[in-house]
């Protein structure tokens, strides 16, 4: 027995929220069986150096880009997809790189956002009341007793189609797509004939130039061919979470080996819950979200269950506050947190708290309240002389139409052309690089 066995399963003993009622227990107890010795899905050195680049973001010395899709499905795990998923976030990394004069931690919403904690435990439809859907690794989104009952089965199909994704990405990263001078050909597409992608293409101009200005000088470091990339999800499903989790052999610790970082969502993160008890046994880099409402005795409880040590890289802080609360909501939270003398990294998620519906019933956000969300996080930190240490986001590589505003704007009368999420709505490309713009001046304007 390792030392870290019996903490284990401790969290068992405390109440799971948002967990789903699964119909078939042995069924259930069949699949964690075989995920508890499946390979695992990343490693546990991956996650050290994870930690390592977190641990910079704390201290101030770079900048964390989280972005990727609302809740992955299983139909949409192929080549191209996760492509132009990866090709978006690149984008949007060298903008704050280059603009923002930043290092850039690059994290995605990818290889296991399957799971959804939602509002409601059930959805009536027409005088029919179904289970809520609650993504692809519990059920089905189509409104049919059939689709909408939890099936275990889908935990295993969760394993193999992140399995599936993370090869991919490390075949992209790994292969020289990822490399610095490929700018351009990232650009090939619509988004070149946007005013982003405009925008984008004078700014891959500037970096031609400096490369080729270092290739002159002999110089051309390894940095410019690799590009480190990091898998999150939120652990939401604590069976799966805790099949995936193993002892490292090289200390005993306990890793969950689903993805390299780990989130707690605002409906999971009760003090005396099984989510933040899971998340306090394993090594992995952890963030929480916060809301509005949350209160900063709250919060320094949280960092002293999830990271007692004060040791950074460890804990984030994803503030989802919304445009119209965040000036207010924030700086108690940064000032009790700073005067603790936790060393955290500030994480700003300005989607969750500006979501709204429009007449005709479509799930939408603006991006100019997000925008105005960013802004507010930034002021917050500029003046409590704090860093800002990065944005989370929800958006696809793909020509959406599901949040309004951007340069090349999305209106409300538009959304029903290309409105394809499965939950909630997300920045499209053009929109992701018309924010990526923006923070990245007012990064630089920190400085």
């Amino acid at each position: 027995m390792t030392k870290n066995e019996p903490v284990r399963d401790s969290w068992r003993a405390k109440p799971a929220a948002q967990q789903p009622s699964w119909p078939d227990s042995e069924a259930l107890t069949s699949v964690l069986t075989d995920l508890s010795t499946a390979v695992p899905l990343v490693f546990a050195g991956e996650c050290d150096q994870l930690r390592t680049r977190m641990a910079a973001v704390a201290r101030g010395e770079a900048f964390l880009l989280q972005g990727g899709d609302c809740a992955e499905s299983f139909t949409a795990v192929s080549a191209d997809n996760i492509r132009n998923t990866l090709k978006t976030i690149l984008q949007m990394a060298v903008v704050l790189t280059y603009a923002g004069s930043v290092p850039v931690v690059k994290v995605g919403r990818i290889g296991g956002q399957y799971s959804k904690p939602r509002s409601q435990e059930t959805e009536t439809r027409d005088g029919v009341t179904l289970p809520v859907y609650r993504g692809d690794s519990v059920n089905g989104p189509d409104f049919t007793a059939a689709s909408r009952t939890p099936d275990p089965e889908r935990l295993r199909r969760m394993y193999h189609a992140s399995a599936a994704t993370l090869n991919l990405v490390r075949a992209f990263t790994a292969g020289g797509y990822a490399a610095l001078d490929q700018v351009h050909a990232w650009n090939q597409d619509f988004v070149a004939l946007s005013a982003s992608g405009e925008r984008y293409e004078r700014l891959a101009r500037e970096i031609d130039r400096a490369l080729a200005f270092m290739k002159a000088c002999g110089a051309h470091p390894d940095a410019l061919d690799d590009v480190e990339f990091y898998a999150s999800h939120e652990a939401l499903i604590l069976d799966y979470e805790a099949a995936l989790t193993r002892v490292d052999s090289r200390g005993g610790d306990l890793y969950d080996t689903s993805a390299h970082m780990l989130w707690i969502g605002e409906r999971t993160r009760q003090l005396d819950g099984a989510h933040v008890a899971f998340a306090s046994t394993v090594r992995n880099p952890i963030a929480v979200k916060l809301g509005p409402g949350v209160a900063a005795d709250e919060v320094l409880a949280l960092i002293d269950k999830l990271d007692p040590d004060h040791e950074p890289g460890r804990l984030s802080f994803i503030t989802r506050m919304g445009a119209d609360k965040v000036r207010d909501a924030l700086p108690p939270l940064v000032e009790k947190v700073t005067a603790s003398g936790a060393q955290v990294a500030w994480i700003c998620d300005p989607m969750h708290g500006n979501t709204f519906k429009t007449p005709s019933g479509y799930k939408t956000r603006s991006l100019d309240a997000m925008m105005d969300e960013v802004g507010g996080f930034f002021e917050t930190h500029r003046s409590l002389g704090t860093h800002p240490g990065g944005i989370h986001v929800e958006l696809t590589g793909s020509d959406v139409t599901e949040c309004v505003g951007g340069g090349d704007e999305v209106h409300v009368d538009q959304l029903p052309l290309r409105y394809e999420t499965v939950c909630d709505p997300r920045l499209n490309r053009r929109q992701s690089l018309d924010l990526a713009f923006l923070v990245a001046e007012m990064y630089r304007g920190e400085q």
